[in-house]
């Protein structure tokens, strides 16, 4: 399983925000961008998500900037995956697609219902049980297939680790980690 460069941004910008010396103080998204060497227009984006979702306050202008809107032991870090990652779609069979008419015609995931329909996505984030997952899928034995239930409890699985974690658990040396960041 792989988390994808996005979510990893996510939760590298929430650790850095947790490790300034003032949880107060207001950092901004070109610092965090030159710390860790990534592009600020990428972490812009992160940075808009992390606001909606609740994890980090944003000012805008120039006197703006960003912290967290939680204590470290308030953000769960599965739950920040959860939000970040657009599926964990690990297998064909936990993929929602639209059927064509015809055996000729190809069965494709439709890029706009994965866009638009963020509930069917998710489903595989929040599912408590393989029936839960979205139906259909672009796998022709899906139906009948054992397997996806293996794939499903490994995804569970690689949840339930995260799940156990906040971002608090991960800062057993702030001021290492401050010092790396300048």
């Amino acid at each position: 399983m792989r988390i994808t460069q996005y979510s990893d941004y996510a939760l590298r910008t929430l650790i850095y925000l947790a490790v300034k010396p003032n949880p107060y103080e207001l950092a901004n998204i070109q610092d965090v961008a030159d710390s860790y060497g990534i592009s600020k227009n990428h972490l812009t984006k992160i940075v808009h998500q992390l606001s909606r979702i609740g994890l980090i306050d944003s000012t805008r202008g120039k006197n703006g900037g960003i912290r967290l809107a939680k204590a470290p032991k308030d953000i769960n870090i599965g739950a920040v995956l959860r939000q970040t990652e657009t599926d964990f779609a690990v297998v064909a069979c936990f993929v929602p697609c639209d059927y064509h008419a015809t055996q000729n015609q190809p069965i494709t995931v439709n890029p706009e219902r994965l866009k638009t329909d963020r509930i069917a996505v998710t489903q595989t984030l929040i599912a408590k049980d393989i029936s839960e997952l979205p139906e259909p899928s672009s796998c022709v034995i899906s139906p009948a297939c054992q397997l996806k239930s293996v794939f499903f409890e490994a995804t569970q699985a690689f949840l339930q680790v995260f799940d156990r974690y906040t971002l608090a658990d991960v800062l057993k040396n702030p001021t290492e980690i401050n010092r790396l960041l300048k």
